[in-house]
């Protein structure tokens, strides 16, 4: 087995936060190489059973002739930045909620 490479050397930037789902779709622009250094560091760091099924798969279907497919994306539009903070505040909340009190008539489990 070969040594992992360093993260800086992946062919898709930021591979760790790449989102479970959407890895089979970014991965298939990738060659046989690239999917290899791939699935080297998934086993070095994260060795998560699903991501590297994915991995061995698309390097399967490289082995057997399929070709890469599209480009590269460099940015990742599903993962959203938290940089602008939650958008909730009190002018956005809903109305304040009063509990019921205690002895609702509409309820026997509740005593009056």
């Amino acid at each position: 087995m070969t040594e992992a490479p360093e993260r800086s050397t992946l062919p898709l930037p930021d591979y760790d936060h790449i989102p479970q789902g959407t890895l089979a779709s970014r991965i298939s622009a990738l060659d046989e190489a690239g999917v290899t250094a791939l699935l080297d560091y998934e086993r070095a760091h994260g060795d998560r059973l699903p991501v590297l099924l994915v991995l061995e798969h698309r390097l399967k279907q490289l082995q057997a002739g399929a070709e890469p497919a599209g480009a590269v994306e460099q940015e990742m539009p599903e993962v959203t930045s938290s940089a602008g903070g939650s958008p909730v505040s009190p002018a956005t909340s809903g109305p304040p909620i009063n509990p019921p009190s205690q002895g609702v008539p509409t309820n026997p489990a509740q005593p009056r």
